[in-house]
């Protein structure tokens, strides 16, 4: 499952950041914002038009993605506080 398909309100655990292709800077960005293997995310809303932007927490920090940015994040339900 991906951080884009997660409901509204769904919290989850970062497994990876996958690149689509080589040196992927949206992916490695990613990783360098804290969407490491084990960090909980949180999806906090999404936007009206289109359901973009998402509006997504990790730790105490939130960030505005586009769905094909959010679609890198792969993630488990497992293990998630809510």
């Amino acid at each position: 499952m991906t951080l884009s398909d997660l409901p509204l309100q769904g919290s989850a655990l970062v497994e990876d950041v996958q690149d689509r292709y080589a040196n992927d800077a949206i992916a490695r960005r990613l990783r360098e914002l804290g969407f490491v293997k084990g960090e909980e995310v949180r999806m906090v809303a999404r936007g009206p038009v289109g359901g973009e932007p998402l509006l997504v927490q990790v730790g105490f920090t939130r960030f505005a993605l586009r769905k094909s940015e959010a679609a890198r994040v792969h993630i488990s339900l497992s293990g998630a506080t809510r």
